[in-house]
């Protein structure tokens, strides 16, 4: 009878996980049920060089813009499905959490106030930034400790200013600080020689070099003062959106760890590497947990590119910008771009 009812008990609680576990395989959540049903995403952007603006065209072209491409792809098989809404900064939040956009990528860095604070979530980190410097090259500054004494431009009001005056209090050395209540304003003061370095993130300092009377005589120092995390936010209460979202990230990575790029995504298809015939879905049924095709992050790299392509097109030697990777190559190069495996 022990037995009986043993064997009952562990027959019924299969069937209960067999039920839970094609379930998961089936649900859809809010945010995925309404983008199939509309036949696009919505991405809110904030304008900024190199990660979303508008080309000659009106094209919006960006680091940004091309993640949302890349989620746009991954659920819909096509990157022109993603429609971008421009935001201010005070705007985004407000959209995200009223439901006017599915995704926001032009966010300001991951800390805790804004994580916990907003009922937003950071799926993940795609640009490991932070503040650092831009100095004339004929001032011959290696490293912010030749700043000793300069006077430097900052936006006011900002962490900007705190940080600057936590490092020079530390280093126990001088600077002038000259307040601004844009970095606008204070990019245009620098370019008027009315201070010897700028202070931002060094994303926007990219920007701003290129925006300059003469971008070749400005240097963005490599001295980081400060972590700026950013990454692409979405609401709380969806879990199955924010793997989505997070996995775009992850499939980009790995692609780029196997060598798998925008030029030979169709080639890699009949790879004999178990890794990559696992990403790309020919093996396995990796789809089913996200809700999406099984070929979700072959879409992904043909359509948009992997990691590497996408920050080399928009912020890398494929774009005015120049900057390095830094932080932002993978962990097998350096850098701090690290993915869990699609298995």
């Amino acid at each position: 009878m022990i037995r009986r009812t043993a064997f009952a008990f562990f027959a019924a609680f299969a069937g209960a996980l067999f039920a839970l576990s094609a379930g998961a395989q089936t649900d859809v959540g809010p945010t995925l049920a309404q983008i199939m049903k509309r036949g696009f995403l919505t991405c809110g952007v904030t304008d900024a060089p190199g990660f979303a603006q508008r080309d000659g065209a009106g094209e919006w072209r960006g680091f940004d813009v091309d993640f949302c491409r890349a989620v746009a792809s991954a659920v819909l098989d096509d990157p022109a499905k993603a429609r971008f809404v421009e935001l201010s900064q005070k705007e985004r939040a407000g959209a995200l959490q009223a439901g006017a956009v599915d995704l926001l990528v032009s966010a300001s860095p991951w800390t805790q106030s804004r994580d916990a604070g907003q009922k937003l979530i950071y799926a993940a980190i795609f640009l490991h930034d932070g503040q650092g410097f831009l100095v004339r090259r004929q001032r011959k500054s290696a490293s912010v400790q030749d700043l000793d004494g300069a006077s430097i431009c900052i936006e006011q009001g900002t962490p900007y200013e705190l940080a600057v005056a936590d490092f020079f209090r530390a280093s126990k050395a001088k600077y002038e600080p000259k307040l601004f209540p844009s970095l606008e304003d204070a990019a245009k003061a620098y370019d008027e020689e009315k201070c010897e370095a700028l202070t931002a993130d060094v994303s926007m300092l990219h920007g701003v070099r290129i925006g300059l009377t003469a971008p070749a005589d400005h240097a963005v120092l490599p001295d980081l003062l400060s972590k700026s995390p950013r990454g692409p936010l979405v609401r709380q209460g969806d879990d199955q959106w924010l793997n989505i979202v997070r996995w775009t990230l992850f499939a980009m990575i790995d692609a780029e760890e196997l060598e798998v790029s925008k030029a030979n995504a169709d080639s890699a298809l009949s790879s004999e590497n178990p890794q990559i015939r696992r990403l790309l879905g020919v093996d396995g049924a990796h789809g089913d947990d996200l809700g999406l095709s099984q070929d979700w992050a072959y879409r992904i790299v043909k359509h948009v590119g992997n990691y590497a392509d996408v920050f080399e097109r928009n912020l890398g030697q494929g774009a005015p910008y120049a900057m390095e990777r830094r932080l932002n190559a993978l962990w097998n190069k350096g850098g701090l771009m690290y993915a869990p495996p699609v298995r």
